[in-house]
């Protein structure tokens, strides 16, 4: 609820379905343009980095974008409920492609050049810090209540295909002109996306955006983490999310690659694991966006959330290259349904006047914290090895779902169904 005890509503009376609703689409398209210039743009500055320096060297090139991010993120939610998500996704967007293509442009003239690199890396992670909430935020703002189940799953497949096309892309541009040429295609990317972002139109966007008034900042921040707190569903939804974010990201991104370097996989055996989980996120991204709606939808997430935790561990134990394959394609289906679920339920039960606010929360362990964590997992790992890193990891995801599935609000939260047709 707002203020004034009424919940705002910023979507047009008359709703379409989400794939057929050419605002949405515009999103979409937007959006796609967008994540696969992400893809391509950190296979660039990797190369660029790892050629330039040291491999430490890169790795602190690296994490310099992490940083900003994981300190300013809950600071973008308040700015895209201030300014509105629309403004902050088009401005952050803006600011990316001319900061990609100045890069491209100084690494034509003067080569690779480390500081110039982590120049990059801080002005590229600040901006996402504002970009992530927002545009997270935006589906909320475009559509009805009952599509947004639906548009989770068209952007868990837009990430999918970005993820599939924008390495290989990255790749291209390397290899046919070197560091400058993948970043003046990711500049193109971002700005191919502008156009899409301008021509979006979002319902009543002054209704939640002069809730703002005229607090600081930081009142606004301490007013939405008030809020989150004393939502009975929002509240351990977040919980949820982070810890199963905690025990998710650090094996995937980290731990795989030293399980498949401990059992003499390979590259290949990566990138055929990764396929596995790829498949299977993809999957549960298709099924969200063909039925748009899933009953029971707290308890299936939190369900899932134990269920995948079972999966993660099981990785590290299976005796072959297939099996892991295998269980990291069911890992997939079941975590990728439980982050579609969770996104989709937070922006359903959000006011809009924070629900900035609430995703940056909702982000703020997988894009800001989680990344910091990967010389703690590789440390680990090389301590202790990678079945019990992994055996602890999916002790953090059983823990989420565990604390889903004792939540009672949480476990009978639902998203909304279509409205009856007069």
């Amino acid at each position: 609820m707002s203020a004034t005890g009424i919940r705002t509503t910023l979507v047009p009376s008359e709703e379409k379905p989400a794939h057929r609703d050419g605002n949405v689409l515009r999103w979409l398209s937007a959006y796609t343009a967008s994540a696969v210039g992400d893809n391509v743009y950190y296979l660039a500055l990797s190369w660029a980095a790892i050629r330039s320096g040291s491999p430490a060297q890169a790795g602190v090139v690296m994490a310099v974008s992490a940083v900003p991010r994981a300190l300013l993120m809950l600071g973008g939610g308040v700015v895209a409920d201030r300014f509105g998500p629309r403004r902050v996704v088009i401005g952050s967007d803006a600011v990316r492609c001319v900061a990609v293509f100045a890069v491209a442009g100084l690494l034509l003239a003067a080569g690779p050049r480390l500081w110039l690199l982590a120049v990059l890396g801080f002005v590229f992670g600040t901006v996402d810090a504002l970009f992530m909430p927002a545009v997270g935020a935006l589906p909320a703002r475009i559509t009805g209540r009952h599509q947004l189940a639906r548009v989770q799953g068209m952007r868990g497949l837009v990430i999918r295909l970005a993820h599939v096309v924008g390495a290989p892309l990255g790749g291209l541009g390397v290899a046919l002109g070197g560091s400058a040429a993948a970043f003046g295609i990711a500049g193109l990317l971002f700005a191919a996306s502008l156009p899409l972002l301008v021509s979006v139109r979002i319902g009543n966007p002054a209704a939640a955006e002069s809730a703002a008034g005229r607090r600081t900042a930081w009142r606004e921040l301490g007013d939405g983490l008030r809020y989150i707190r004393r939502h009975r569903i929002l509240a351990p939804l977040m919980v949820v999310v982070a810890l199963a974010d905690l025990g998710f990201v650090g094996p995937l991104n980290i731990g795989l690659t030293m399980l498949a370097d401990e059992r003499g996989w390979g590259a290949s055996g990566v990138g055929l694991v990764l396929a596995g989980f790829g498949a299977g996120a993809g999957g549960s991204a298709l099924l969200l966006t063909v039925r748009g709606r899933l009953p029971r939808a707290g308890l299936v997430l939190s369900g899932t959330c134990a269920a995948g935790a079972v999966g993660i561990g099981a990785v590290a134990y299976v005796p072959s290259l297939p099996l892991a394959a295998g269980t990291a394609l069911l890992v997939g289906l079941l975590v990728g349904l439980t982050g579609a679920l969770a996104a989709a339920l937070a922006q359903t039960e959000a006011d809009a006047a924070y629900i900035g606010r609430v995703t940056s929360v909702g982000s703020l362990v997988s894009l800001g914290v989680a990344p910091l964590t990967y010389p703690l997992t590789g440390w680990a790992v090389g301590i202790w090895g990678t079945a019990p890193v992994f055996t602890a990891s999916a002790a953090a995801c059983a823990l989420a779902g565990t604390y889903g599935l004792c939540s009672r609000p949480l476990r009978a939260a639902e998203l909304p169904t279509a409205p009856a047709r007069p």
